[in-house]
Formats: structure tokens, sequence, C-alpha cells
């Protein structure tokens, strides 16, 4: 079933035309991949499904209804994470602060730091992500613990589509097989996920669905189990044609 649309979606900054005509659609309870090369227009488009910019033409679908978000908050709201690169948490303050970070948890005029710290064991241990303590300051954890934690914030506020850009660019071979695990945790709960990412063979590993972009356009989209790696690399270089 599908989640979310993107039907004849274009947006030009300027003289650049960033998006040119993208159509492509993300099932519930998936693991749908966004491959292209830089300057393909995958941020692009991420950040007009999460509300960062608003396209000029085209529309999209959210849970069979068309969107306008007007803000990340927005996207938010509706039910739309994403997980940037950059992880956005902030290492002087402990896991389950920036669990609650812009979502803190009040009673009366006071933070209610009891419940939000039971609250992130429990959205920690859902997930089994494997942190010391949600007591811990975030500056004191590996990549993969960091990457975990980020995940654990975007799936555990009622999320529905979690977007992640190039989750495991920066982890070794053992924290990449977690933060994977992780991810099909997210699915098998119902979730869609969207994965952004240059590593084909994770693509392979993971998704149930690939869509090519190239040059602002949406080139191509597939089944994962009825392509190759191969296939992919052809429509990202241009070297096959379009479908």
């Amino acid at each position: 079933m599908s989640l979310m649309k993107v039907e004849g979606v274009s947006l030009a900054f300027g003289s650049v035309q960033a998006l040119r005509d993208v159509t492509l659609d993300i099932a519930a309870g998936e693991i749908t991949a966004l491959v292209g090369d830089n300057g393909a227009g995958k941020s692009t488009l991420v950040r007009c499904m999460a509300g960062v910019h608003r396209p000029d033409s085209g529309r999209i679908l959210f849970d069979g209804s068309p969107v306008e978000f007007r803000s990340a908050e927005g996207a938010r709201a509706a039910g739309i994470e994403t997980v940037h690169q950059n992880l956005a948490l902030v290492e002087d303050l402990t896991v389950w602060q920036n669990l609650f970070l812009n979502r803190e948890l009040v009673r009366g005029p006071f933070l209610d730091r009891k419940a939000m710290r039971a609250r992130a064991g429990e959205m920690v241990a859902e997930l089994a992500v494997n942190v010391p303590a949600v007591t811990a300051r975030v500056r004191r954890l590996s990549g993969g613990q960091r990457q975990a934690v980020a995940i654990c914030r975007a799936a555990g506020f009622d999320s529905r589509l979690v977007i992640m850009d190039e989750p495991t660019a920066a982890l070794g071979v053992q924290e990449t097989a977690r933060v994977e695990t992780l991810i099909r945790t997210l699915r098998d709960d119902g979730r869609a996920v969207l994965l952004i990412s240059h590593d084909f063979a994770q693509v392979l590993r993971l998704s149930d669905q690939v869509w090519v972009m190239r040059g602002g356009r949406c080139v191509g989209g597939m089944r994962t189990k009825d392509t190759t790696g191969d296939e992919i690399v052809s429509l990202v270089t241009g070297t096959k044609g379009s479908t």
C-alpha cells in the first residue's frame, strides 16, 4: 500500500532546474531506496517530502491525501521524520535529552525529567538500541551508537515514514550491520523507510524497491529482487535507457 506518492514534482532555484517532473511512490512496511549520483536531485526531493522546500509544480500525497507542508515541523506532525547525515545531535546533552530535544515533556511549568528518562529507556529498549545508558552524554558514544540514537528519536514519536540520508556512510562493518538491523526493525514494525545510499550492495541487501535519479529526473524504478547492481549503476550513469 502506497504511503507517499510524488506526482510530477518540479522545482527550480533561479535558472537551475533541480527537479524535473519527478514521480515515485513509497510503500508502507517497506524499505524504499533512492539512489543517484551527486547532484541528481535526491536531497532536493527529500527536502520537498520533509517540508523544507515547496515544489513549483506537481503534488505530494501522504496516505492518499494531497499535502503541502509549510515547514519541517508540519511534516513531522504528519509522521514524517528525517535522520540527517549529520544526525543533528547535541554532544554535550545526554541520550534522553537528545531524544526529547524540542519535544520536552512538562508537568505544569517544569520539565518532567523523570518521565522523559523513563520513556527514553522504553524507546531504546523497544528498538534494542546498543547504548550504555540513556543518561550517557552523546559525546561518549561511538558513531554507530549515535546513529542508533538518531534512528530511535525518529522512530519514537508515532512516525510513519522515516527518511535516512546515508545512515552508515561513516561506520565500520560491525556498526553498519547493527544499524541495518535497526532499519529492518522499523520496516517490520510497519513503518515506511526511505533510504538514500551510495552503497549499492547495501541497497540490494535492505531495500524492497529502488528508485533511480539522474539530472533531476526519476529515470527508473524497480523491485529490488528484480534488478542487479549493474543495472542500477547503468541507470545512475546513463548508460542504459530510462524506464
